[in-house]
C-alpha cells in the first residue's frame, strides 16, 4: 500500500507537467511560427516479487514471475516542427517558409538564432529585423529610405523598386539551414532557437528551394501548428488520469486506515 502511494504520486506529477505542456500549446495557438511541444513518458523500474528458481522450461511453464512497477516518470518534452497553415497578410515583409528551413537571426550577444516566424519589420537603418529588432541574416545592405516596393521570390532574392525608377534592383539574398535533429534545438522564448549539441550544428545556408530547403512565400505568415480539438482531447485524458491518481492515492490511504484500526 506504501508503494501504491508512491506510485500514484508519480502519476500526478507526470499528468502535472502533462497539463501545464498543453496549457502552453493553447495559450500559442494564435502565435506566429509557433511549435507544439509534446511530452514523453517512460515507466520506472519493476521490483521482482517472485522470480522462477532456475531457469529451466518446466519451472517457467510452472510458475511465472511476479513484478510490480514503481510507477513512470517523464523523460522529454520535444517540439515537432510540422508545417503550420500558411496565412496571408498583404504584408511584404511578412514571409513564411513551405517547407524545412530556419531564418538565421543576430542576437543581441552577437550568437545566431534561428526562428521559423517570419513577421519582419524594417529598422530605422533599412534592415529587416523581427518584432523584437534581432536583424534577419542574409546577403545584402540595408534597403533604400526611397524603395516603393519590395518583392522577395520564393528562392530569397530581395527585389526593391526604387522611386522614380522603372527597373527593380536586387539587394540581397535571403539563406535558409536545415539541423539533422530541429526536436533538439533549445526553444529559448520568442520564437528563437539556439543550437545544442543534440540539435547538431546547423548545415550549410543555401538558397530556399535548395539543399532541402522550403521556399519562401512572400505576404504570408506561418501560424502555429496547434490543432485545438487534438489538444482538447489531450487535455480531458490528462485530467481523469491525474484524476484516477489521485483515487488510488485516495484508496491507498484507505486500506492502510483499515490496517492500522485493526483489533484483536
Amino acid at each position: 500500500m506504501i508503494r501504491a502511494l508512491w506510485t500514484a504520486s508519480s502519476g500526478m506529477y507526470a499528468q502535472q507537467l502533462n497539463v501545464d505542456t498543453i496549457a502552453n500549446n493553447l495559450a500559442n495557438v494564435s502565435t506566429s511560427g509557433f511549435k507544439k511541444n509534446r511530452v514523453d513518458f517512460q515507466e520506472l523500474f519493476y521490483e521482482t516479487l517472485r522470480a522462477t528458481a532456475n531457469n529451466t522450461a518446466e519451472d517457467q511453464a510452472a510458475a511465472g514471475n511476479i513484478y510490480v512497477g514503481y510507477g513512470v516518470r517523464t523523460t522529454a518534452t520535444q517540439k515537432l516542427f510540422f508545417q503550420g497553415p500558411l496565412e496571408p497578410t498583404d504584408n511584404p515583409l511578412d514571409l513564411a517558409i513551405e517547407g524545412d528551413g530556419f531564418f538565421q537571426i543576430t542576437l543581441r550577444d552577437g550568437t545566431v538564432g534561428y526562428t521559423r516566424d517570419g513577421a519582419f519589420k524594417l529598422s530605422g537603418d533599412g534592415r529587416i529585423v523581427t518584432s523584437e529588432g534581432y536583424y534577419l541574416q542574409y546577403d545584402g545592405e540595408g534597403l533604400p529610405e526611397n524603395a516603393t516596393d519590395i518583392d522577395i521570390g520564393e528562392d530569397g532574392r530581395i527585389m526593391v523598386t526604387v522611386d522614380g525608377e522603372e527597373e527593380a534592383q536586387e539587394m540581397g539574398q535571403i539563406m535558409l539551414v536545415r539541423f539533422v535533429n530541429p526536436a533538439g534545438l533549445e526553444a529559448i522564448g520568442r520564437g528563437i532557437y539556439k543550437v545544442t549539441q543534440a540539435s547538431g550544428p546547423a548545415g550549410e545556408a543555401t538558397a530556399p528551394g535548395s539543399g532541402g530547403c522550403g521556399t519562401i512565400q512572400q505576404g504570408c505568415i506561418e501560424m502555429s501548428n496547434v490543432q485545438i480539438v487534438e489538444e482538447m482531447v489531450k487535455l480531458i485524458v490528462a485530467q481523469r488520469a491525474y484524476e484516477i491518481n489521485s483515487k488510488s492515492i485516495q484508496t491507498s490511504d484507505e486500506l492502510l486506515s483499515l490496517a492500522n484500526n485493526l483489533r484483536r
